[in-house]
């Protein structure tokens, strides 16, 4: 497929000219080679893969050698398989040096959680995730800027409608690279040996797993449960593993990016709330091929999973967009009294926005109480913070239909201008 600009690569750029070093993470397949090959281009800077095994070799070595005669920037791809033996050696040179965007590294696991590496680069190294394409970047337009929902309080509606099943395809497709270029019938392949590629050659290798088995259980568990809350003890009971297994193959998955942990929010409700956080697929196609679900089953009105993955196709698509927002974090929220909101957005300064994400082209007034209710609590505990609540859904609907409350089609969130 032709080359598909990244919204990241205007923050990569900005990041290179401040920091000495800047390393972009993400899943395997997300697009982070081509991206680094792209910069690498456009600033006359050198490229490497330790994926090779004679560069691999070469730079285990002599890494001094080997990397100070790289042109800057000198991009070195999958710097996890040279562990801490090369990133020390980055450490040396920029540590001599002041010069701006030296390296750039990249890497298929969690920079900062990856155990071949314990040099985390503190005060000298920007971290910067990629993920799969966003509905934006495939559909070649501008991404929803979270911040202007908080601070205008509004929602433009987009200039095209969409519906059920073209939101269902979507999900199914997912966001890698490689999978979005097949045909729909081929796609569900490509899901399942990317992941036997993860758990036999990232996961069991970096992380000495040998209950493959068990773990392949969990990821299956993990995609049935999708934009659900995490039950350690329940999900123990039903996989039979005990709980210091099921954390540390939790934290493996997330180490290589396949889920997605989305925490309580609290700030308003202190110890009224649920403190578990929900767990999200961190790509909806792969979790729609593990299940063996296609686009046409999911449209149907008898769908149990639609919703949840749905919400899960949502929630990745808002943390793909609030790269550009860095003081924006999204969260969950249940109140033990039942009151539950799906995705609660919140900026350092207090402002929220709130986000209900239903399956239906037709939405009722019923669908709206979790944002009232926010809103109402919020507007006597903690004025002038309730921003804004949207209510996402797969008809064509975009007006308001409160005080600070909006119904909206899901492509609101990719049809920027």
């Amino acid at each position: 497929m032709p080359y598909v600009r990244r919204h990241l690569e205007s923050a990569l750029d900005r990041s290179l000219d401040a920091a000495r070093v800047v390393v972009l993470h993400g899943a395997r397949q997300s697009g982070k080679t081509t991206l680094a090959r792209q910069i690498a281009r456009k600033r006359g800077g050198s490229y490497v893969t330790l994926d090779d095994d004679a560069s691999r070799h070469a730079a285990l070595e002599d890494p001094m050698a080997y990397l100070s005669a790289l042109g800057k920037p000198a991009v070195i791809d999958e710097v996890q398989l040279g562990g801490d033996r090369v990133v020390r050696a980055v450490k040396r040179i920029v540590d001599d040096s002041d010069a701006r965007g030296r390296f750039l590294l990249t890497g298929s696991t969690d920079f900062l959680s990856v155990p071949t590496i314990s040099e985390s680069l503190a005060g000298r190294a920007r971290i910067l995730r990629l993920h799969p394409f966003s509905e934006a970047e495939l559909a070649g337009c501008g991404q929803l800027n979270l911040d202007e929902w908080l601070d205008a309080c509004r929602i433009e509606p987009p200039p095209q409608a969409a519906d059920r099943a073209g939101y269902m395809g979507r999900v199914c497709r997912g966001g890698f690279p490689e999978a979005v270029a097949l045909a729909p019938s081929e796609r569900a392949q490509w899901h399942r040996s990317y992941l036997e590629t993860v758990v036999q050659r990232d996961i069991t290798e970096l992380g000495d797993i040998r209950r493959g088995e068990a773990l392949i259980e969990l990821i299956l568990w993990l995609a049935a449960h999708s934009a659900g809350e995490l039950n350690i003890q329940a999900a123990c009971q039903q996989l039979g593993l005990d709980r210091s297994t099921f954390n540390r193959y939790l934290a493996w998955l997330r180490t290589v990016f396949m889920i997605r942990t989305v925490p309580a929010w609290s700030r308003k409700y202190a110890s009224r709330i649920t403190r578990r956080p929900k767990q999200y697929f961190a790509d909806t196609g792969m979790a729609a091929a593990l299940l063996g679900i296609d686009a046409d089953a999911l449209a149907s009105p008898t769908s149990t999973v639609s919703g949840p993955l749905l919400e899960t196709f949502v929630l990745n698509e808002l943390a793909r967009q609030a790269i550009e927002s860095f003081e924006v974090r999204l969260h969950r929220l249940r109140h033990y009294d039942g009151h539950e909101v799906d995705i609660v957005v919140d900026r350092s300064d207090g402002a929220v926005a709130a986000i209900e994400v239903k399956a239906t082209g037709s939405p009722s007034d019923s669908h709206l109480k979790p944002l009232r209710t926010l809103r109402d609590r919020l507007d006597r505990s903690a004025p002038g913070t309730f921003r804004v609540g949207v209510l996402l859904h797969t008809g064509p609907y975009c007006h308001r239909i409160g005080d600070r409350l909006w119904l909206a089609p899901i492509n609101v969130l990719w049809s920027a201008g």
